[in-house]
């Protein structure tokens, strides 16, 4: 029996692949539309028609990374009933999405101060989509365990997130710390702390 051929990307498909790709390589402001559709293999106008600006790319390819992360951190967590689990399934799924080098996750990280002010506010309105979830799953893993007074979930929750994002910029490939091994230290000093201090000091 023959091998079904390999179904061909789209011209919208091969356009955002090529690019993420360029805009990693040598970066937003250093890349043409020509350059894009070159990369693409069409013609500068087919391209224009699909997008007009080279910031509807950009702003194409942060929606479609911040998709990937909801898509594979809700995956992650739906397996698991445990709420304080889901929590841990949830932050290894983020770290492991952040660092997987998707060149459209790349894009999200480092090139969002390259939006308009308008194209910045409608990320933000797909990124809430994503702090919205995260904020149920702390909720729900608040409401089965007890937390220690005066915690705020919603500080929780950006702390969490900014803790997450940065390992991207200094995570090394070929060090001694896995995507796994780094997930699961956030989580233990998440939950656990860090300290032992003296219960009568």
């Amino acid at each position: 029996m023959t091998k079904a051929a390999p179904r061909e990307r789209s011209p919208g498909e091969r356009v955002l692949q090529a690019a993420a790709r360029l805009f990693r390589e040598q970066g937003y402001a250093a890349t043409t539309l020509r350059d894009i559709a070159r990369a693409a293999g069409m013609l500068p106008g087919s391209l224009h028609y699909r997008y007009p600006s080279k910031e509807d790319i950009l702003s194409a390819l942060m929606e479609r990374a911040i998709d990937r992360l909801i898509e594979g951190v809700q995956a992650a967590a739906s397996a698991e009933a445990d709420p304080v689990e889901r929590v841990r399934l949830a932050i290894l799924a983020h770290v492991r999405i952040l660092l997987s080098r998707e060149d459209s996750v790349y894009v999200l990280l480092y090139d969002w101060r390259s939006l308009s002010p308008s194209a910045e506010r409608a990320i933000a309105r797909q990124r809430r989509r994503y702090e919205e979830f995260a904020d149920e799953l702390l909720a729900h893993a608040a409401a089965s365990a007890e937390l220690q007074p005066g915690v705020d979930l919603y500080l929780l929750r950006q702390f969490g997130f900014g803790a997450a994002s940065w390992v991207a910029q200094w995570f090394d490939p070929k060090g001694r710390y896995t995507p796994d091994d780094i997930a699961d230290a956030f989580f233990r000093y998440l939950t656990r702390g860090t300290l032992k201090l003296d219960e009568g000091a």
